[in-house]
């Protein structure tokens, strides 16, 4: 199956239309065996619900529970202005002092960057305090988008120290910023951090090409080097159909 090819018709030829099983269901687990069994591979974007519906001879609100069924179990993606995909595998990420740049990279998932904006700006109440410097400092500020296999994954906001200005815009695009950091010394050690939940922004949904009102996983870190000093502060949300985080419970 190409990446643009239409489901194989004898995929359905078995369903049952008059029995107990719903037909969204059976629907779905056509499309997953397909999946599992690699004759849909990862990347190959479904036909859009109508076209499906007519050729199936099944209505719309079916086929949209089928595909939205598979959604949920991250077999799937919807990308807006482009369709529906099937995924390359979502990202658990465990929570520890890593960056999404290398879970990606250790993952074999390709990671790549587009930045949005590098700039030199005066540090706000939260930063400042974030990062223990005077309000008004100025700081290094970044936002980017991470791409896994070619899919929107999460939008990075961070801000750096003064020391850490000269970064590169060449430098963000290549590399990660936990990568840039350790190739300047910097030993990270520790870090406070807070997950969240929110629903996208308009801006947010266009550069992760979902829905307006979908919700996104939130993420705040401020990182500390092994003296206890703040290194970086970021402000980060990511798709959480094709993003988790993973923690361990040890009981004392």
């Amino acid at each position: 199956m190409t990446n643009e090819g239409q489901l194989p018709s004898d995929l359905f030829m078995d369903l049952d239309r008059s029995g107990p099983m719903p037909l969204y269901f059976q629907v779905a687990s056509r499309i997953e065996e397909a999946i599992r069994s690699g004759a849909m591979p990862p990347g190959a974007r479904l036909e859009n619900e109508i076209a499906l519906g007519e050729r199936l001879g099944l209505s719309r609100p079916t086929i949209r529970r089928a595909i939205q069924d598979l959604v949920d179990k991250g077999l799937l993606v919807r990308r807006r202005g482009i369709g529906t995909q099937v995924v390359h595998g979502p990202v658990t990420r465990k929570v520890e002092l890593t960056s999404l740049y290398d879970d990606l990279a250790q993952g074999a998932q390709a990671p790549a960057t587009t930045l949005l904006q590098r700039d030199d700006v005066p540090a706000t109440d939260a930063v400042a305090e974030a990062l223990g410097l005077a309000p008004g400092t100025t700081v290094a500020h970044i936002r980017r988008v991470r791409f896994a296999e070619d899919v929107p994954m999460a939008i990075l906001e961070n801000f750096l120290p003064p020391e850490f200005a000269d970064i590169t815009d060449a430098d963000l695009q290549a590399h990660g910023l936990y990568q840039l950091l350790r190739g300047r010394g910097v030993t990270m050690r520790v870090a406070k951090q807070r997950i969240g939940a929110r629903a996208v922004t308009d801006d947010e949904a266009s550069l992760l090409e979902i829905e307006d009102g979908d919700p996104v996983l939130t993420m705040s870190r401020t990182a500390y080097d092994a003296s206890g000093r703040a290194v970086e502060y970021g402000v980060h949300c990511y798709r959480p159909d094709r993003y988790s985080f993973e923690v361990t419970l040890v009981d004392k």
